[in-house]
């Protein structure tokens, strides 16, 4: 599985963004947080963006969890060796790095919700 998590772009830096997301062939985006650019020019060149916004800080809603699961069993069932991207506005809170690489990136609420989280399976 490869991901790329990045921060929010904007309709001034779209274009540099999606071919960012093309040079790490990137087929589906996940926005979780609020659009702030025009998805069309990026749905145009056969990236799929999908929007599950939540509150930044906040761990994502049971919904957004069996979204996202069910999101990566089948992109990577279907397109092996595909890429997901992800972002929110900074790349921090929402869409956050491992914390060892990038301190501060997870909130206590977060880590609180990490530690506390059981498969459903």
């Amino acid at each position: 599985m490869r991901f790329l998590i990045t921060h929010n772009p904007t309709n001034a830096t779209l274009n540099k963004f999606t071919e960012e997301l093309k040079k790490y062939g990137v087929t589906t985006l996940v926005q979780v947080c609020d659009a702030t650019y025009d998805k069309a020019p990026v749905e145009k060149e056969g990236i799929h963006v999908l929007d599950w916004p939540f509150d930044d800080g906040a761990p994502p809603p049971n919904q957004i969890v069996d979204d996202w699961l069910n999101l990566l069993k089948t992109k990577f069932h279907e397109e092996p060796g595909c890429c997901v991207a992800v972002h929110c506005v900074a790349g921090l809170g929402r869409a956050p790095f491992v914390r060892q690489k990038r301190r501060g990136a997870f909130s206590s609420k977060q880590l609180l919700y990490l530690e506390e989280y059981r498969p459903k399976v």
